[in-house]
């Protein structure tokens, strides 16, 4: 919006506002631009804008391709409609094609009074024109104006013109929308092509009237519903219509109980315009797909739908349908599951994730080698990890998931190895091979599709516990330093002199009889030497122990406070993490380099705290990595024999404990995958159910031939895996929060990090600097931001809160407080009663516990009502079709009741609310409806900002 300037006889156009989604006015004081803010308008400007477009001169599908033509034709206009008379043509094309000076140039009225001020009221029309710089293209200024990358691609501009002269008796009002958008000139701050102007002229004294009517225009021309009429408006009436649905939907602050120089901040989530498009009731069901768990919009809300999980897991009744619909699904994205991992940001996920992988790797094999007395061990978890990893990133169907070994296998392996006297090698290969087989006859008969039972209740009682797992595993680890490195309580400074530790020799017998070969380094010869020669005092700590002398002194147990520095490295890697991770949306540093901060948060926290170990040089506890290529296990190969050590029956019997495995990796692959399927994570390339338990059955074969511990999806890990990879909008409008575009779907990352973990053995030196309370903390990260967004946490914590301190959730808007914590506490006793039997040999049946959730979850349907149940969980797949009945019938109910004439008093009541606006005719009434997208009259989507 630019208003005119006057400076004695001189005139400029002085832009004053913009609007890209908020708007944004000039600081006079500070030459800079305001932070955007919501425009807040008086209803009064608006009944004033509606009464302009009435009256003044609307100019639909203009021709116009320059500034002054452009000018021509509605100065024509105005005096053909006898607006204005003929004697004010010239004088209101003059003030028109003022020069344009935007907030980033200096003021001109000085170069302006060198020009001469012979005539004050200039006539002659080439004068007026030669007074402006006026050019079809761009100027340099506007090409380098950092403000274009704020800009949607393809948008247009309204420009808004306001000013008071003194020749005019009346409003000159003009609504111009041109054919095709023109780029002219200075009109704009950045070479963007206007589509609309807005001319408002007036006399001397209202000039305040005038800028509110100009900023009510601008408002309205960055507003989805109103652009879309504007672009498809066929006469005045059709602005009008548009004007009208706008103040149906205005909401009116009282002026007593409000400020309106607050600048209202931007909110986070702007509601979409799709809500008033709707004709039907919003608390209708199935009108879009939304969700329980956010923060509510408006006062009208849309009960979520019932239960989808696509296509995917659609039951075909054929031999392998599931199977080839995922990969018919996959295939057309091969090429992109590589080329969109070529990005700055997958260097910081796989770095994040490989260290993720590798402590796992570790942890879980140095347990497994305990419980298998070596036959499965650090090295097999290595390499299983990396051989199962990559084939299932390169050819799986969901490559963002992230394979790892988990606690109920590592059970089973225990139980396997103590409770059988046969060859356990040969056992587990059997064992393995029927998994396999099972899990094939799952992936051909589209067993996958019972899936779809599983409910948001089942799906974050195991996504919790599965975190909980990871934060008390990171806990324990940490507390666990404080035994193997106690604090030293009994120190005390005061009586540090004294503390000593002496090396006291053995006795002179001893002495004599204990005598060290020391080889020279000349001649390679041995000199043997009695210890009695020693200067005992000055031997270290080691070389006394070594030589047989004994320690005396109460400083000799002394060990430094490890524990603490340990504790500082772990927590400080944690906050720092998440520090960074919210420096992202921080007002500190520009746009990219915040972004680049958030990318890389977990890998720059973990470098400043090995920084700090290194110069510290304590002896903290290091991550070690297998540096050669060998089975854990000296008298076990790498291949494992399937006959000659145990009876034939064995072969058949393996069968049974096989079907528990199966179970268990059948239902913690597909939770897993569900979770990373949610439609909150935006994934675009489709899911692949079938095509992932085909190949985890696959490689549980492999894995077991070789001698390999076996793996499933983990799930914190790949929550992880996608959090890194979250892609926001790059070109956001000023005040406007960077929307989630999705996630960077690929399959580059994945192999890069099981790569790295099978090379590690080579990166060994250099991996041996990472202190293990680092790591540590970096799983307690992954395990808190698992959290983020479960709406059952979000439930736990409004136990702790006060009715008038909780967030505004949908569903505390439509299920009362007490049925929300009903809810919950049923979750709660169930995530106990899986953590106690996590915690004990029963860990085994954890597998038919996650099943029993879904018993669970459906006797819930007794004790809560399907309303309840559709806003706190998901509504069960045989509810669908009653709930569709029930939705289709309300629907026609209300659309009966829509067609039923008013009454005489209802239209009279009606007609006494609206004293100031007359209502529109009945063709506007039939145009009112808004198109439903933003298309020009050509069909070509136009997004628009105003100036």
């Amino acid at each position: 919006m630019d208003t005119l300037q006057h400076d004695g006889d001189e005139m400029e156009w002085k832009e004053s506002a913009r609007w890209v989604k908020f708007e944004e006015k000039v600081e006079e004081g500070g030459e800079r631009w305001s932070k955007p803010h919501v425009s807040t308008l008086t209803l009064h400007s608006l009944f004033e804008l509606r009464t302009c477009i009435q009256t003044g001169s609307v100019l639909l599908d203009l021709e116009g391709y320059s500034l002054p033509q452009i000018v021509d034709d509605i100065v024509d206009r105005q005096v053909a409609d006898g607006l204005i008379g003929p004697e004010l043509r010239e004088k209101v094309s003059f003030v028109l094609l003022r020069k344009h000076r935007h907030q980033h140039k200096k003021p001109i009225h000085l170069s302006l009074a060198d020009m001469g001020k012979s005539n004050n009221s200039p006539t002659n029309p080439s004068q007026s024109r030669s007074m402006n710089d006026i050019s079809d293209k761009p100027s340099t200024d506007q090409m380098k104006n950092k403000f274009m990358k704020k800009i949607p691609r393809d948008a247009e501009a309204s420009n808004v013109l306001i000013g008071e002269v003194d020749f005019l008796d009346k409003p000159f009002v003009a609504f111009v929308r041109l054919a095709q958008a023109t780029t002219l000139g200075g009109l704009t701050e950045v070479p963007v092509p206007t589509r609309f102007l807005f001319v408002l002229l007036g006399p001397h004294g209202k000039g305040k009237s005038y800028n509110e009517i100009g900023r009510a225009i601008a408002t309205l021309m960055v507003d989805d519903l109103f652009s879309d009429v504007a672009y498809k408006a066929r006469d005045r009436d059709d602005l009008v219509a548009g004007i009208d649905e706008f103040l149906d939907e205005v909401i009116v602050l009282p002026p007593g109980e409000w400020d309106p120089k607050i600048r209202i901040e931007p909110p986070k989530k702007v509601p979409s315009a799709d809500m008033r498009k709707s004709v039907l009731n919003l608390n209708e069901l199935g009108q879009v797909n939304g969700t329980a768990g956010g923060p509510g919009g408006g006062e009208d809300e849309e009960m979520p739908t019932p239960h989808e999980l696509g296509e995917e897991l659609q039951f075909t009744g054929r031999f392998c349908g599931g199977l080839w619909l995922d990969i018919k699904r996959k295939v057309p994205w091969i090429l992109s599951d590589f080329s969109q991992g070529f990005h700055i940001q997958s260097i910081s996920a796989v770095l994040f994730i490989y260290l993720g992988c590798i402590t796992n790797a570790i942890t879980f094999g140095g347990l497994l080698g305990d419980a298998t007395d070596n036959y499965q061990g650090v090295m097999e978890s290595f390499l299983g990890t990396a051989l199962a990893g990559t084939v299932f990133c390169l050819l799986g169907g969901q490559p963002l998931i992230i394979l790892s070994s988990t606690g109920p296998i590592l059970i089973f392996e225990k139980l396997l190895y103590e409770s059988n006297t046969i060859d356990y090698m040969e056992l587990r290969l059997w064992i393995g091979l029927h998994s396999c087989l099972q899990c094939l006859i799952l992936v051909a008969t589209d067993a996958s599709y019972i899936i779809k039972y599983i409910t948001r209740f089942t799906e974050e009682g195991f996504s919790s516990l599965i975190s909980f797992i990871f934060i008390s595993d990171a806990i324990k680890k940490m507390v666990g330093s404080f035994k193997y490195y106690p604090i030293n309580r009994v120190f005390k400074p005061d009586y540090v002199t004294t503390y000593r530790c002496d090396c006291i020799a053995p006795d002179q017998a001893a002495a004599m009889a204990f005598n060290v070969s020391v080889p020279l380094a000349d001649d390679n010869m041995t000199d043997l030497y009695n210890l009695t020669g020693l200067d005992w005092s000055q031997l270290s700590k080691k070389e006394c122990v070594k030589y047989g002398g004994a320690l005396l002194g109460n400083a000799c147990k002394y060990v430094p406070d490890l524990a603490l520095i340990s504790f500082i490295l772990f927590f400080g890697t944690y906050s720092m993490t998440v520090s960074l991770k919210k420096f992202k949306t921080s007002r500190y540093f520009p746009t990219k380099c915040r972004s680049l901060v958030g990318d890389f948060s977990i890998i720059i926290s973990i470098l400043v705290f090995c920084g700090i170990d290194y110069l510290l040089g304590l002896d903290t506890p290091k991550l070690h990595v297998p540096t050669e290529v060998k089975p854990t296990r000296p008298d076990r190969g790498w291949v494992v024999m399937p006959f000659g050590k145990n009876p034939w029956w064995v072969y058949v019997a393996s069968g049974v404990p096989a079907l528990l495995v199966t179970i268990l990796i059948f239902m913690d692959q597909q939770i897993s995958a569900v979770i990373v399927n949610r439609k909150e994570n935006k994934l675009k390339k489709g899911c692949g159910y079938h095509l992932d338990l085909f190949w985890v059955g696959i490689l549980m074969a492999v894995c077991s031939f070789l001698g390999l511990p076996w793996y499933v999806a983990a799930t914190v890990i790949s929550i992880a895996h996608i959090d890194s990879l979250k892609m926001e909008s790059e070109s956001s409008a000023p005040g406007e929060q960077p929307q989630f575009l999705g996630v960077r779907e690929q399959r580059l990352t994945g192999i890069l990090v099981f790569v790295l973990t099978g090379v590690s053995i080579f990166l060994a030196p250099v991996l041996q600097y990472i202190p293990m309370p680092v790591l540590y903390g970096v799983f307690l990260y992954m395990g808190v931001a698992s959290l983020a967004g479960i709406q059952f946490w979000e439930r736990i914590k409004l136990y702790l809160m006060p009715a008038k301190h909780q967030p505004d959730f949908s569903f505390l808007r439509h299920v009362p407080l007490r049925r929300v914590h009903l809810f919950t506490l049923v979750q709660i006793i169930c995530l106990a009663v899986l953590w106690t039997l996590k915690s004990t040999v029963a860990a085994i049946i954890f597998p038919v516990m996650i099943l029993g959730l879904m018993v669970v979850r459906k006797m819930m349907d007794l004790m809560f009502s399907q309303h309840d149940l559709a806003w706190l969980d998901d509504i069960l797949p045989e509810k669908d079709k009653k709930k569709e009945k029930d939705g289709k019938k309300k629907k026609d109910n209300k659309r009966t009741k829509a067609a039923e004439p008013e009454s005489d008093e209802e239209f009279l009541l009606h007609a006494d609310s609206f004293p100031l606006v007359s209502p529109p005719p009945p063709s506007a009434t039939a145009q009112k409806s808004p198109p439903s997208s933003s298309e020009d009259t050509h069909g070509h989507h136009r997004p628009s900002f105003s100036t």
